[in-house]
């Protein structure tokens, strides 16, 4: 397995793991609306002359089988950046084989190579097996409201 950013001619692949990971937020009753997402707004939003996120995908040689979807949030209070994960989310059936692990650690090491202090993201606590995967990553629940589970993640890399 291995990481890698996605490309102009990723779209599509994006936009299919953005359907998946909506449908299984509604599966577990963590989203409840209408996607507004296209191919011309990730093309324009992704891959424009500001981008807005950015996308790993974590491959086999076979098939592409999660992705993950952040951008940088800056605090001018601190004067460095940290990186907020928007979208974690693995095939059902390559779950528990390491590509959240590796994706993960992929995104500790970019937000090394930019002087991030931390990840941040959020999680539904219906996500029993999503919480369980960032706990034993080290991230910690810093607030919660209602079913929203407010996480951050100091990598050890960034800790150093």
């Amino acid at each position: 397995m291995k990481i890698r950013f996605a490309t102009p001619d990723d779209v599509l692949l994006i936009l299919s793991f953005v359907q998946k990971k909506s449908e299984f937020d509604r599966s577990i009753g963590a989203y409840s609306g209408v996607l507004k997402v296209t191919e011309d707004k990730i093309r324009k939003t992704i891959f424009g002359a500001v981008p807005f996120s950015y996308v790993l995908f974590a491959e086999t040689s076979e098939c592409v089988v999660g992705f993950a979807l952040y951008g940088f949030r800056y605090s001018s209070f601190i004067g460095q950046p940290s990186i907020w994960l928007d979208d974690l989310y693995v095939d059902e059936d390559m779950r528990s084989q390491g590509a959240g692990a590796m994706l993960m650690n992929y995104l500790a090491q970019v937000a090394k190579d930019n002087d991030c202090t931390h990840l941040a993201w959020n999680a539904d606590v219906r996500n029993r097996r999503g919480l369980s995967f960032y706990d034993r990553l080290g991230a910690k629940i810093t607030e919660q409201k209602g079913n929203r589970c407010f996480l951050t993640w100091t990598p050890q890399i960034l800790a150093v």
